[in-house]
């Protein structure tokens, strides 16, 4: 397979793209030209998406109902012929049989295995959770070893983190591991759904040393001691395996410890981070599949003399899917072109990839709670536009309907990346990496002026006043947070509502300039009109839920005279004017159903 351009040439004429800290949008202004957006992808990156979704429609989509009878003969061949097609070694190096190409090639990928949300929990147990963490921290002869078995799909792998007693607050194993005389180690626990559990090869085991020392290792499935437990009766995902793992006296060579004695929380963090980010890609792809299955079914169902697709109430539908399904996509791909800013051109080593993902961890978790939560909107409503045909299984949309839900359970929940995303900001803020404090200070000399405005961002041009919008959606966030570290300081963390509300503001900053950045540097394309219509109607709605989300955070801080100043700061922030969001879904809903697809972003 032809290696792909990196994404770091997004920029103006070929140019890479600036490399910018993680959560630095919020204080900074971004130029479209310094965004990544799935116009820029490649000729290369396009027949990768093209290679992959044929795979997935000519080999996968067609069997889905013996997959979803357990058919793990056909799970390991449909891995292996991933293999076969280098989609499982995008990440990898060239010396370990794999392609070493960057995120957008990987995001280019998983954003169409995200059609088959089943295979794809298959394909991301492979390549994401045991592969990745093998490139990150394995040693030269682990990587050896290992990699070029999985890259090729001869050997399937797994991941092993969650227990039943510690699932978000994972850092609690029970799971122990015990040195031998001779070096090796002995493993006992057991390890809840675990994806691709049932017939996993190599498994990436996450257990205490001396009941203290939280620790990484290679397990085998043919080391003595080590088992699978029944697959779960699930609510979705009935193509995938998910069982619990069982150490019993599991005997582990000395060899096979994955990183550093006490240091596989750096593993576990590190794999998660770019967990996240790849879910948010694979909901994406889902999007963009239900929207088209949507409008598809609406173009062709008739009701009362005519397609269900003329009516405003099922245009309005259609039209906010495609809104949010753009936003989401700018934000994904946004995020694929900062680290791939990050890492630069050429051979990556573990180390390098793992600070990358790191510093985007607040992206990473940003596409995760967006893309589920997104997702599951889209196809909520792909299930009501099918009316009692959604209801049943003799179409698909039940089954995308049920699949989706545990993407706001895994990758860490939802609600545990709400409260990383602004936490991990502050702590930045804290150590003097993120100039947070300083602008929230400033802003608070700002609103007591009786001139405080939402503007700020001086560049004039289409979608001019959705990008003061968004300026003042900064300004929001840098309120809340600022009077939210005012009222508690260290104690903050403890008020989980208040973090979730300033979450909400920063996820809808984000996707908002990613959904308007993108546009901008749309101007020249023939979907111009679509790109840019796109975009305000996502902030339009977006200045509803952050006023919303402000308004309960302040309410919950302050009190009497000190709210209605707050109240009367904000209203002054956030000056927007609404807009006829009506005929600019109609514009999105038409734009899908005469196109029988989502159309964007093609």
């Amino acid at each position: 397979m032809t290696t792909a351009t990196s994404a770091t040439s997004g920029g103006p004429e070929g140019q890479p793209l600036r490399t910018r800290k993680g959560g630095s949008w919020l204080l900074d202004d971004t130029s479209p030209s310094d965004v990544f957006t799935p116009e820029k992808l490649s000729d290369e990156h396009r027949l990768m998406a093209r290679t992959t979704a044929e795979f997935i429609e000519g080999e996968v989509m067609p069997h889905v109902d013996r997959l979803e009878a357990k058919d793990w003969q056909l799970a390991r061949a449909l891995v292996r012929r991933s293999g076969e097609l280098g989609l499982l070694g995008i990440a990898v190096p060239e010396e370990y049989g794999g392609l070493d190409l960057d995120k957008a090639s990987s995001l280019a990928v998983v954003e169409q295995i995200g059609r088959s949300a089943s295979f794809c929990t298959t394909f991301g147990g492979q390549a994401n959770l045991c592969i990745l963490p093998l490139v990150l921290f394995g040693t030269p002869a682990q990587k050896s070893q290992y990699l070029p078995r999985l890259v090729a799909g001869e050997i399937v792998g797994a991941y092993a983190l969650s227990e039943s007693g510690s699932g978000s607050d994972a850092l609690a194993a029970k799971t122990r591991a015990t040195k031998q005389p001779d070096g090796s180690w002995v493993l006992n626990g057991e390890k809840m759904w675990i994806s691709n559990g049932g017939f996993a090869d190599l498994i990436i085991v996450f257990a205490k040393v001396d009941g203290e020392h939280f620790t990484a290792f290679i397990v085998e499935r043919a080391f003595p001691g080590v088992s699978s437990g029944k697959e779960e009766h699930k609510m979705g995902l009935h193509g995938s395996s998910t069982t619990p793992i069982v150490l019993q006296d599991a005997r582990v060579p000395a060899a096979n410890v994955l990183g550093e004695v006490g240091k596989g929380h750096k593993v576990a963090l590190n794999t998660l981070n770019y967990g996240r980010f790849s879910l948010g890609a694979m909901c994406a792809g889902g999007c963009r599949m239900a929207v088209g299955t949507a409008a598809k079914y609406a173009a062709q169902r008739r009701q009362f003399g005519q397609p269900i697709a003329s009516f405003g109430a099922i245009k309005h539908k259609l039209g906010e899917m495609a809104a949010r399904t753009y936003a989401l996509e700018s934000l994904v791909y946004r995020t694929a072109g900062l680290i791939d800013a990050a890492l630069g051109a050429g051979p990556h080593d573990g180390a390098t990839t793992a600070k990358a993902f790191e510093e985007y961890a607040v992206e990473a978790s940003i596409a995760k709670v967006a893309g589920s939560e997104i997702l599951d909107f889209v196809l909520d409503e792909n299930v009501q536009i099918h009316g009692g045909n959604g209801f049943v299984k003799d179409y698909p949309a039940e089954r995308y309907y049920r699949d989706a839900r545990v993407n706001r359970i895994f990758e860490g929940t939802n609600e545990i990346n709400r409260l990383l995303i602004p936490g991990m900001l502050i702590r930045r803020a804290l150590k003097g990496e993120l100039p947070l404090i300083a602008a929230a200070k400033r802003l608070q000399d700002e609103v007591l002026s009786p001139t405080v405005g939402g503007g700020g961002f001086a560049e004039a041009g289409v979608l001019d006043e959705e990008m003061r919008t968004v300026s003042a959606f900064k300004k929001v966030a840098l309120m809340v947070i600022g009077t939210a570290m005012q009222t508690y300081g260290e104690k903050l963390t403890d008020e989980q509502e208040i973090v979730s509300f300033a979450a909400d503001i920063l996820i809808d900053i984000y996707a908002s300039e990613s959904a308007v950045l993108r546009a901008r540097a749309a101007s020249s394309s023939p979907q111009a009109e679509l790109h840019v219509t796109a975009a305000r109607v996502f902030v339009n709605d977006a200045a509803q839920r952050v006023e919303a989300a402000a308004k309960s955070a302040l309410a919950a801080m302050a009190e009497g005279d000190t709210l209605r100043t707050l109240l009367a700061a904000l209203r002054r922030i956030l000056k927007t004017s609404p807009v006829n969001t009506v005929a600019m879904r109609r514009t999105l809903a038409d734009a899908a159903v005469a196109n029988g697809r989502y159309i964007l972003g093609e």
